[in-house]
């Protein structure tokens, strides 16, 4: 090791440095300079991006060495006394900024853009920025910032590029919500487009992310995995591991004091293997060192013996009569049933029936901020874990059953989510670094690499569908038969639930008198499968979809025509039976998209000619995706609304931001409620010690469930101020508006808040208020009710580009209407559309996780294609408001559906150009090749 002199943000600064040192490790370890992120380690997320003597460089692989004597500027020294450089602001304005981890990154090597080239083409841009990779924005809302901050730097006149106004829908917003919600205030802040109240820690890489915590003594833990996709483990041995200087602990099975497994619905995943490893990802040992080096080292220390046992890889393989058994109760994990009407009457009516079968991929979430988490026990031998997670509640109830502890003497802590998609339900690295804490008594950090990432955590499920549907030559469907086959992976995660909405929403958003599905969830020696952005209904999507689209050109029929006459409505019967009285959106969906098709299509003056080698073509897609777990389940959410003595809010809320926006929806609700600007509302959230229970952050559920817990908690808190405000004024509380901070009376006269909360004080009022909102009820699958209380509706058509002679799939433009119910705040939806469409974009033409024998073959960003900045198309958000009674204001949620109609309508972009259907995601390439092979051959 060496000295290093150098400057950082202006400032000379020494670090000890070796030959592999790499400036990442400089930053982040040495000088905590945590704003910089580590995504990836190999140089391929940009996460890590800062700038060495006015160039962009990835710290992860720069050689700290390279920058003696340079000057380093990183995220924390972009803004100068307090102000926010123009990116930031931009960043901010823009709705830029989501789960925030690969925002530090993105700023920084725009900034060195800009600092060449103040006003950069898209083609700049692309390829400033190739190499950050944003999981949460879609890119559309970053390449906005970039523009609009390189016309701030120019001296021009941002008025309007700061769209913090009142969204002016085309159409008139309705209004009744907040009349039949008996609100007595000014509706001024629902509807607005409002920035993330967490952008600005977000853009200054103040915020931290559980990697970036730190505590004194605090140790490295790491863990030991499977060498095996199934074998028994005959004996783990640990003296050599234990023996190495440094290493402070080596824990196996026999030490977990209480519960072996855990579980989110089936308690079957080992907290570290105790009879055999089911999977290469399997955790075997852990380790706990004084530093990284020293717990890696330990780690090949330790030897486990294996007594290899034969695998199963496949759905159909594991349902086979003999085939390896997983588990006692063998390898289905669920038979999902539905039947509605009479299959063979209805197949008997159509003129016309078709049947196909189609396969879709195991899908990583690849958010960009891996697992990571801090555990600290006090002397009171209560634990507390930091983490990123999407349902703290159930990791607190995991850790202390495998602690052995009481509930109360576990707390989590939510730190930012740097990404999720449903891959951060799971249990992760909670019980490992808590364990780890437990035993040594000493904090313990625990972070994965990116490919133990990839390895270990549940993906989207890969099925295989066939499917086979009936229509009469008018274009009404009179029958459909599904039967699934979907590869649960080596335990059960969410499998049995997401696999049942595959088979919920296989009949699409259509009214169809006769269904018969019979879906086989299975486990197999492949990863675990579990949630992931839109819970099962994708794979639903792309084959229902692709089917409408061949009925639709068999019978000539256009395919949005076809789709309208089948739509649900008002009054339709869903495939389980449930009958839809409110807030289905999904016709006007259809024909606002069929509107500005009509307008794309229509034929310009001096239109260009495509090359030889290229084919455009439009393709279309509905979908619909419940609101709410439904099924039955439990599902409520809480929130505490306090009112402190400066007129400002406090909102505290046990649900999970994960980048979704909850923390905006919330602070936007409790200042309306309250008349409060929406900046004078604080949040506490996701912490099991001062929070209620929000449940998880999944099924699109958390603007509804948990906007309604702080809509009604700050309603009961205005109710108390209203009492303290009429004795004072001698007004009738009902009468008054909360307003600007103000409460005013009919007459005009009025008493700020600060005022109000003084009064209360002084007559012992509690200046906080409850509520646990339980949504309307709902049934499981085959009772006679309501399956969900809500769904969100969507449409939306793929522009696509072919190139004939390479077969890459460029998507130049995708129009998504959705039914939103009621916009809350139009500018997060608008990043919440481009993000779903871009993930949808990656399912349609190149994400698949390739596992052999379940051996994951591309476990890196360098090998998982994802979709970057240069594949960004233009997104037309075209939001539809049919409001649903019980959301708040009339709003449902959006999370999810943003992402599920994007790829069938690619797929069916894709045969409008050149012809080719894809039966099988992605339409990569090589397989769109194969095809143009197959066609030229024919012809000749």
């Amino acid at each position: 090791m060496e000295t290093m002199a150098f400057r950082v943000n202006g400032r000379g600064m020494e670090a000890r440095v070796g030959p592999r040192t790499t400036l990442l490790q400089v930053l982040r370890d040495q000088m905590r300079l945590t704003g910089t992120k580590n995504g990836c380690g190999a140089g391929r997320c940009g996460a890590c991006t800062v700038i060495v003597a006015g160039e962009a460089v990835r710290s992860c692989v720069y050689l700290a060495r390279r920058a003696r004597g340079q000057e380093v500027q990183t995220i924390e020294g972009l803004a100068v006394d307090g102000r926010l450089h123009p990116l930031q602001k931009a960043f901010i304005e823009h709705g830029a900024v989501q789960c925030g981890f690969c925002t530090p990154g993105m700023i920084m090597a725009a900034k060195a853009l800009l600092d060449k080239n103040p006003r950069p083409t898209r083609q700049d841009i692309f390829e400033a920025l190739e190499l950050n990779l944003c999981r949460c924005t879609g890119y559309v809302k970053i390449i906005e910032a970039v523009e609009a901050a390189g016309r701030e730097r120019e001296g021009e006149s941002k008025e309007a590029d700061l769209r913090l106004v009142a969204y002016r829908p085309q159409e008139p917003v309705w209004q009744a919500p907040i009349e039949n919600q008996k609100s007595k205030i000014e509706n001024y802040l629902i509807g607005s487009l409002l920035p993330r109240p967490d952008a600005r820690v977000k853009v200054t890489g103040e915020a931290r992310f559980a990697a970036d915590l730190h505590f004194d003594s605090m140790l490295f833990g790491r863990v030991l995995r499977s060498a095996h996709p199934h074998a028994r483990v005959l004996g783990v041995d640990t003296a050599r591991a234990k023996a190495l200087p440094g290493v402070a602990a080596v824990l196996t099975a026999a030490d977990v004091p209480g519960a072996r497994n855990h579980g989110l619905v089936r308690p079957d995943w080992p907290v570290l293997a105790y009879d055999k490893v089911r999977y290469m990802g399997d955790a075997v040992a852990l380790v706990a060192a004084e530093d990284e080096e020293t717990a890696a080292k330990a780690l090949g220390l330790i030897g486990v013996q294996y007594e290899p046992l034969p695998g199963v890889f496949s759905p159909q393989e594991a349902l086979e009569p003999g085939a390896p058994q997983l588990h006692e109760g063998g390898n289905l994990l669920k038979h999902i049933r539905i039947k509605k009407g009479n299959l063979e009457e209805g197949f008997r009516a159509a003129d016309l029936v078709i049947e196909r079968e189609y396969r879709t991929p195991f899908v990583e979430h690849a958010f960009l901020e891996p697992e990571a988490g801090v555990a600290v026990v006090d002397g009171e031998g209560n634990v507390t874990v930091y983490v990123g997670s999407q349902i703290p509640f159930a990791d607190q109830r995991q850790v202390a059953e495998a602690l052995g502890l009481p509930l109360r003497k576990v707390r989590i802590v939510q730190t930012p989510v740097g990404g999720a998609f449903g891959g951060k339900e799971d249990i992760s690295v909670q019980i490992h670094v808590a364990l780890l804490a437990w035993h040594t008594r000493r904090p313990v950090k625990l972070v994965l690499s990116r490919e133990e990432s990839i390895l270990t955590h549940p993906k989207r499920h890969a099925s295989i569908i066939r499917l086979k549907t009936g229509v009469t030559k008018e274009g009404r469907l009179t029958a459909l038969q599904a039967t699934i086959w979907g590869d649960s992976g080596a335990y059960a995660s969410l499998g049995e639930h997401v696999m049942t909405r595959t088979a919920t929403h296989m009949a699409g958003p259509y009214e169809i008198a006769n269904v018969k599905v019979d879906c086989y969830a299975a486990y197999t020696n492949n990863t675990p499968a579990g949630a992931m952005r839109g819970f099962g209904v994708p794979q639903a999507a792309f084959v229902m979809e692709s089917q409408m689209d061949i009925l639709a050109r068999e019978l000539g029929l256009d395919p949005l025509d076809l789709r309208r006459r089948n739509a649900l409505r008002v009054g339709s019967v869903t495939a389980t039976g449930q009958v839809l009285r409110e807030s289905v959106g999904l016709v006007e969906t259809i024909d606002r998209v069929a509107q500005e098709l009509r307008a794309e299509r229509a034929p310009t003056a001096g239109g260009s000619a495509l090359p030889p080698n290229r084919r455009r073509g439009w393709g279309v897609a509905c979908c619909f995706k419940n609101v709410g777990l439904g099924g039955g389940m439990p599902d409520s959410a809480g929130a505490t609304v306090e009112l402190g003595g400066d007129g400002s809010a406090v909102v505290s809320i046990g649900a999970a931001e994960v980048g979704q926006g909850l923390v905006g929806i919330a602070a936007q609700i409790a200042a309306q409620e309250l008349g409060l600007r929406y900046d004078q509302v604080r949040l506490v959230i996701g912490d099991t010690g001062r929070t209620l229970d929000g449940g998880a952050t999944t099924a699109s559920r958390q603007t509804f469930v948990t906007g309604n817990a702080v809509r009604l908690a700050a309603r009961k808190l205005r109710e108390t101020l209203a009492l303290v405000v009429g004795d004072a004024l001698r007004a009738e509380p009902a009468a008054l508006k909360f307003q600007n901070g103000l409460v005013l009376t009919p007459t005009g006269a009025s008493l700020p808040l600060t005022q109000v909360a003084d009064l209360a004080k002084r007559r012992g009022l509690l200046l906080a208020a409850s509520h646990v909102y339980t949504p309307p009820p709902t049934v499981p699958l085959g009772k006679d009710g309501d399956a969900h209380f809500a769904y969100g509706y969507a449409t939306q058509a793929a522009l696509v580009e072919v190139d004939t002679g390479t077969g890459e799939v460029q998507v130049l433009k995708v129009i998504a209407a959705h039914d939103v119910g009621r916009a809350i705040n139009p500018l997060a939806i608008e990043g919440q559309l481009a993000g779903g469409v871009m993930m949808g974009l990656g399912y349609a033409l190149m994400e698949e996780l390739q596992i052999e024998k379940g051996i994951t073959k591309n476990a890196s960003f360098a090998r998982y294609k994802l979709p970057r900045i240069r594949q960004a198309p233009e997104v037309m958000p075209i939001l539809v408001e049919d409001p649903t009674q019980e959301g708040p204001y009339g709003a449902k949620g959006l999370g999810e559906i943003t992402s599920i109609p994007t790829a069938p309508a690619i797929a069916n972009a894709i045969y409008d150009a050149i012809g080719y259907r894809a039966y099988s995601l992605p339409a990569r390439p090589e397989r769109i090749m194969a095809y143009l092979g197959r066609g030229l051959r024919d012809r000749q």
